[in-house]
């Protein structure tokens, strides 16, 4: 077996065995650790703003590509939906949504990294998976110029045959050939991609698990203020 093989034919189930059985274990047995571990109380300088454009633009990602990957083909077909229409949707809401979570990402890095109090007491799995996921954004983005080239030449091949591979992981058929002509920008943002589900049991993004939708509509908090009152 090739390496090409075992990165896209035998690495996603590792990643996806982990992350499940993984997640499990921490809940089982760390529930004290499931948590976000906000760190607004040290420091409230560029949290909210980096925060919300962060997690606003990282969900319209995650579904986008659970939608336009794991969608079969002939329904969008059935409903209209021409592979060009496909491809330049996906580049253009990977492009807002992709700009909103670097510009969030990136504020909330340079917090976590240079924000004294922040820094000292975060650990080093915050620093790290925030780290990559930036990473893994940046060569999001990277493809973008890729899908642009490939829209102008009306070839929407590449975007097929990611949606094909990565339908063959979930059906459990792998098919790493599928992604034998693909740009190698693609291949490596998949492997940093496959790579978050990967380590994600072992930080504070299992707090994911969790979706809070009841933080809409909850309550307000009545918190003590420091001042002195007379």
């Amino acid at each position: 077996m090739n390496l090409h093989n075992f990165l896209y034919g035998v690495y996603p189930y590792i990643a996806l065995s982990v992350f499940l059985l993984g997640s499990i274990l921490r809940f089982d047995r760390e529930q004290y650790t499931w948590k976000s571990d906000s760190s607004q109380l040290l420091s409230k300088a560029n949290m909210r703003v980096g925060s919300n454009l962060f997690h606003i633009g990282i969900i319209a990602i995650f579904f986008g590509h659970a939608v336009g990957l794991l969608t079969p083909h002939s329904v969008f077909t059935g409903l209209g939906v021409s592979d060009m229409t496909h491809q330049m949707i996906a580049i253009w809401a990977g492009s807002i949504f992709g700009t909103l979570c670097l510009i969030g990402g990136a504020m909330l890095w340079v917090r976590r990294m240079f924000n004294a109090r922040v820094s000292a007491a975060s650990r080093g799995s915050d620093k790290f998976i925030l780290s990559w996921l930036l990473v893994t954004l940046l060569l999001g983005l990277s493809t973008i110029p890729v899908s642009i080239g490939h829209a102008n030449e009306g070839n929407p091949g590449v975007m097929i045959a990611l949606a094909e591979w990565a339908q063959s992981i979930v059906y459990l058929r792998p098919n790493p050939a599928l992604l034998a002509e693909v740009d190698t920008v693609f291949k490596v943002h998949l492997f940093f991609g496959m790579t978050v589900f990967l380590v994600f049991p072992f930080t504070r993004m299992v707090h994911v698990w969790s979706a809070p939708f009841g933080y809409l509509g909850r309550p307000y908090q009545i918190v003590r203020s420091k001042r002195r009152f007379r």
